[in-house]
């Protein structure tokens, strides 16, 4: 089961820049109001806290079929559509391409040349694609969507539709319209769910296509909601870390967190927590910026930061007990110094040591830091980290004060790029940005 451990951000522990155990008691009467709104779904939105029990039949039948006749599975999205599935992927199925069937494929951006070389590398009559789109309307999802329905058309004709798999919103979206009038396949995200929560439902088909259990992953995401379930905040482990986050934000300037996996496969997981973290929490001045790290590969280059630059960061570790593989390193060169200490170690001990050798310098040198420990990476204590930096986002938007989900500035951006577009009831926007980029052309060297 996942652990936090938080000993590290306390001052009797790491000295006067740790937190006290006042300050920590001070917020009770803030942590009984959020864990009120979380016990009572205030919001409807919280209803990714039940997505541990939803059923995967259809999903796996479909999943089924992609591995029967497919060669190149391709995933079309952005932000959570695209992120949270890529997260699973790399951590549970590490080097997929090299070694299993489908190739698996994710684009998260219209980068031209990028999409070019895609459209060069599959072969059509071999490819199923799987375009997700929570609103059913996103412009750089439906574009690539676009080129890739002319390229597989073309290849195999009529039988296109049956090599497009369409998750979008059960209700609206001009995805759902073609659904409907092509009798394409589809699966459904619930409208309550929002996008960059979504990751256990947009990603289990890739799970299963690429031989990962989507019951283990909603499994692990059960016990997390259920271990989570508790008011009192000394027994809530998603509770305590976002309160001890909260507190160093707003009393002791710490509006950084950078998240340090020590472990390869969960980079792209970083990713999709940046995105949780700061659309969900970055609203009324308030807001933690979220920083992507890896160990050990950045104990070479950011510690030094993190030493000796603003006091302004509390560092996220997140610890793997057992990596489920390990390599003894072996006995050359083990007469000569610098050899003979790593001759006869496994890589599993020496990146865990790594870790701890980075977590004493900072708590040392009286710089917060917390740990997140699974026993071993897979399906099920994957799901628990999802679920459980879901619910301590939550937890900790309301905390601050904000809406956790939704991203008034992210639809802004949507709607300027269709009045830039020519959408039509959106033109006033294009009217907008012309006159800002001639205001802003003679300013330029």
């Amino acid at each position: 089961m996942l652990e936090v451990y938080f000993g590290n951000m306390l001052e009797e522990v790491i000295g006067e820049k740790g937190l006290s155990l006042n300050q920590i008691e001070g917020i009770r009467e803030k942590v009984l109001s959020a864990h009120k709104q979380i016990e009572e779904r205030k919001w409807k939105e919280l209803s990714f806290l039940d997505l541990g029990g939803q059923t995967t039949t259809e999903i796996k039948k479909i999943a089924r079929h992609v591995r029967e006749t497919s060669e190149h599975f391709v995933i079309l999205g952005i932000g959570g559509s695209a992120i949270g599935p890529r997260a699973i992927l790399e951590s549970l199925s590490p080097l997929h391409n090299y070694r299993g069937k489908p190739k698996i494929h994710i684009f998260d951006n219209i980068d031209p040349r990028t999409i070019a070389t895609m459209l060069e590398i599959i072969d059509p009559a071999k490819t199923t694609v799987n375009v997700v789109t929570k609103s059913g309307n996103t412009a750089e999802t439906i574009a690539t969507f676009m080129l890739l329905w002319d390229k597989i058309e073309k290849a195999v004709g009529s039988e296109v539709v049956n090599r497009f798999i369409l998750t979008t919103n059960p209700e609206k979206g001009i995805i759902r319209s073609l659904i409907n009038e092509y009798n394409i396949k589809s699966l459904e995200i619930p409208t309550t769910i929002v996008g960059r929560y979504s990751v256990l439902t947009t990603g289990l088909l890739l799970a299963e296509v690429a031989g990962i259990s989507s019951d283990e992953l909603l499994r692990g995401a059960h016990e997390i909601t259920e271990k989570c379930k508790s008011g009192e905040l000394w027994e809530n482990p998603a509770y305590i870390f976002s309160s001890l986050l909260y507190l160093m934000s707003t009393e002791e300037g710490r509006n950084i967190n950078v998240i340090m996996p020590y472990a390869d496969g969960l980079k792209a997981f970083s990713d999709w927590f940046c995105q949780l973290w700061a659309e969900s929490l970055g609203k009324l001045g308030f807001g933690i910026t979220p920083y992507p790290s890896v160990g050990t590969t950045d104990q070479h280059s950011q510690l030094q930061l993190w030493m000796e630059g603003p006091e302004d960061k509390v560092v996220i570790f997140i610890k793997i007990k057992d990596y489920g593989k390990d390599i003894m390193i072996p006995m050359v060169f083990s007469d000569k110094e610098g050899f003979n200490c790593l001759a006869g170690r496994s890589l599993n001990e020496l990146i865990s040591t790594a870790l701890q050798s980075t977590e004493h310098s900072l708590s040392d040198a009286s710089k917060p830091n917390v740990s997140i420990a699974i026993p071993i990476l897979d399906a099920y204590h994957v799901g628990q980290l999802f679920q459980f930096f879901e619910i301590a986002t939550a937890f900790l938007g309301f905390l601050f004060g904000v809406n956790p989900f939704n991203q008034p500035w992210v639809e802004t951006g949507k709607n300027n790029l269709y009045g830039a577009l020519g959408k039509p009831g959106f033109q006033t926007r294009n009217e907008q940005i012309e006159k800002m980029q001639k205001d802003s052309v003679c300013w330029k060297i």
